[in-house]
């Protein structure tokens, strides 16, 4: 067992040894090297190789994702103040009906909540918590659904740069052993290749874990601000004199049984 976990880091050293003596025999026999920084991105992008491809499209699906994430958790889109002011307006008028209605056309996260509770309010207390319960849950699994995404870029795009640096070390061992340390202008593309791209890597996946912690810390406090919402317009709804009525207008499958609709299964002897 120690031989096993000790086999990686005897290689890795290895290799980094190896790795530092090369660049240092290439430092020792190269002329001058223009600055790094005096490079375009494009020429950085190029002497990335082909990962800087993939790592690319994570980088514009992370900005994509931090707009979107934070635009859908905004105050705005889950409880807006003329949404909430409405909806308590009906309820101290006990308009049920109307609650109902203008929650259905409202589009925001607590009137949807609102909804559904309302909905199944004739039902008694305990349909009506679940309901609000339930919604609640989707619209917190949808916002950390997308929200996790930023976490699968954060974890892959160091993989992929990870990936160039092992087929950049490849390629400058080849070049190495063909032609010898005293050419450092022919390692030259496949040492950019190993540091741009895990540098590439790094510089997505950094960003991608800072927004999706931010993103899942404002959904949390958008659903407790949610619930606790709800709460203070449930808190002494009227169940026993709405139960039994209609007050959405949500399609009801069960109905009262037909034991004639369908024959009776037949008896095992």
């Amino acid at each position: 067992m120690k031989l096993k976990l000790r086999l990686p880091l005897i290689t890795s050293l290895f290799l980094g040894l190896a790795t530092a003596n090369m660049f240092a025999q290439a430092a020792a026999a190269a002329p001058a090297a223009p600055n790094h920084f005096d490079k375009s991105l494009l020429d950085l992008f190029i002497e990335g190789g082909w990962v800087m491809y993939p790592i690319t499209v994570c980088s514009v699906l992370m900005i994509w994702f931090i707009v979107d994430g934070f635009l859908k958790t905004s105050t705005a889109k889950l409880y807006p103040a003329d949404h909430v002011k409405e909806l308590r307006t009906l309820f101290k008028k006990g308009d049920y009906v109307g609650a109902y209605a203008y929650a259905k056309e409202a589009n925001s996260a607590v009137a949807q909540v609102i909804r559904a509770g309302v909905s199944l309010s004739p039902e008694g207390k305990t349909m009506t918590e679940e309901a609000i319960i339930s919604e609640i849950s989707r619209i917190q699994a949808e916002l950390k659904g997308r929200a996790s995404y930023l976490s699968v870029i954060g974890v892959c795009t160091p993989m992929m740069g990870l990936t160039g640096t092992v087929t950049g070390m490849m390629k400058a061992f080849q070049k190495l052993a063909t032609t010898g340390a005293g050419d450092p202008s022919s390692l030259s593309g496949a040492i950019g290749e190993v540091l741009v791209a895990t540098a590439s890597g790094l510089f997505i996946a950094i960003p991608a874990f800072i927004a999706y912690y931010l993103l899942t810390n404002r959904i949390n406090k958008g659903v407790h601000d949610i619930g606790e919402i709800v709460s203070g317009l449930f808190r002494s709804f009227p169940y026993d004199e709405i139960a039994g009525r209609r007050v959405g207008d949500d399609e009801i499958y069960a109905s009262k049984p037909d034991w004639n609709a369908s024959p009776a299964p037949a008896e095992k002897a």
